[in-house]
């Protein structure tokens, strides 16, 4: 969807929203622009690899306006301009250590922000009800999480002169809340297509520092719980969204569930042993073949973005007879390849700004880009034999140490295992580099 594809395109977007809504007065704008700027400002733009950044704040913020007139709740004009608050500023915490940002600490910023402290106040909006259509996003709505909000959104009821003695508009806010909830997990996947959705799942599993076996169980699980539980709230957003939004949305949901069933068919194979990995070494000549470095090729593309190294010289790197490379292939060594290794001398990449690695310049560490295995075959013990293989080509080479990037949890389970350790550690996507001696 075209007019989605930058930060200005959607910005002009909800502006026109915001006309149809009564929303034209200044401070909304300025509302809006100071979001935009201060997201960018803080890393958090649209070339943030995480979930929680300005398109997504923009997205819930489009949808939100979009799909108001749908017939679960009636929002009036004064609703509007909550609402509109409440979602431009639902995950805005551009000052985060975690990805998905925490309720209470969006809440925190925008009370001691003085510029949109001013915004609101100009806005004439009373901002403990901000605060509640926030809290009522917190995800997932079930357990102490629901239970910690229940209790603040009691709070704020009570310091209002609009809410402390009128439970029926209380109740009037929780449902606004609710809406504001659905159309938080929607919005994303209803304005684009399946591939977006697979890159934002990957955004979001990066971000969260989850293991990529993780991922599609996780997102079937996510829009299950969106059909069934909150059912009726989904189909009313849903029926008032374009023919088109909605495609994509139930395109998605069915795409991700054929993943899940091909991932159980892989498991149980592997259960039944008629699935063998076997972790090969590849000649020189097979990676002269064009149709082999295809293969490798479309399973790297498969990693999140921040783990494709050397993305632009890949055909030259596999050819390349100081690069080390093997492959995973199903039960033989001429079986069809679910995965590879590859990596090469450290002084060979550009990692990030911050490493500041003792070793680089002495020719003794080679470095193991993140391994590259199939959708469906993560967390099948795969990756551990192929990364065991290549620090054993390491160790015949002469290395002296191997780093890569791994999991925070990943990484201390080696220390004592392998003598690994960190040398420097990122938030919030905990995703670290590490060495260990060979």
């Amino acid at each position: 969807m075209q007019q989605f594809a930058n930060t200005l395109s959607m910005r002009n977007e909800i502006l026109n929203q915001m006309v149809q809504n009564g929303l034209e007065d200044d401070c909304y704008v300025e509302m809006l622009d100071y979001t935009i700027d201060l997201f960018e400002s803080q890393g958090l733009g649209r070339d943030y690899y995480g979930y929680h950044n300005i398109n997504h704040e923009l997205e819930v913020t489009y949808v939100s306006l979009l799909a108001k007139d749908q017939k679960k709740i009636l929002f009036t004009n004064e609703d509007m301009k909550y609402l509109y608050v409440a979602a431009l500023f639902h995950d805005f915490d551009p000052q985060k250590n975690v990805d998905k940002p925490h309720e209470e600490s969006v809440i925190k910023f925008i009370s001691m922000d003085k510029k949109l402290s001013q915004l609101i106040k100009t806005a004439n909006i009373d901002l403990e009800i901000i605060k509640v259509l926030i809290l009522r996003t917190t995800y997932p709505w079930s357990g102490e999480l629901r239970k910690n909000a229940e209790m603040q959104i009691k709070q704020c009821f009570e310091k209002s002169d609009l809410t402390r003695n009128n439970i029926q508009y209380q109740q009037h806010i929780i449902e606004m809340g609710w809406y504001l909830s659905v159309v938080d997990r929607i919005s994303g996947y209803a304005l684009g297509d399946f591939s977006q959705a697979m890159m934002m799942a990957k955004m979001n599993a990066h971000a969260l520092a989850w293991k990529p076996s993780l991922i599609v169980r996780s997102a079937v699980a996510y829009f299950e719980e969106l059909l069934n539980k909150e059912a009726d709230m989904t189909r009313e957003v849903l029926k008032v969204l374009s023919k088109e939004m909605r495609k994509n949305f139930f395109d998605t949901v069915l795409s991700f569930m054929r993943i899940r069933q091909q991932e159980i068919s892989i498991q149980a194979d592997c259960a039944y042993e008629n699935l063998k990995f076997i972790p090969t070494i590849e000649s020189m000549t097979t990676r002269e073949d064009p149709n082999f470095i295809k293969t490798l090729y479309d399973i790297f593309m498969e990693l999140p973005l921040p783990l494709q190294f050397q993305k632009e010289k890949f055909e030259e790197s596999v050819k390349d007879p100081h690069v080390i490379i093997n492959t995973l292939r199903l039960n033989d060594k001429n079986g069809e390849i679910i995965g590879f290794s590859k990596g090469g001398p450290l002084e060979n990449y550009k990692l990030r700004e911050e490493i500041r690695d003792e070793n680089y310049g002495l020719e003794n560490t080679v470095f193991l880009e993140p391994l590259a295995l199939k959708m469906g075959y993560w967390g099948l013990k795969g990756g551990s034999e192929m990364r065991h293989m290549f620090i054993m080509q390491s160790h015949s080479m002469k290395y002296k140490y191997l780093t890569s990037f791994a999991l925070r949890d990943v990484i201390r389970a080696r220390i004592e295992k392998e003598e690994a350790e960190f040398v420097t550690m990122f938030d919030p996507e905990r995703w670290d580099y590490y060495r260990i001696k060979i």
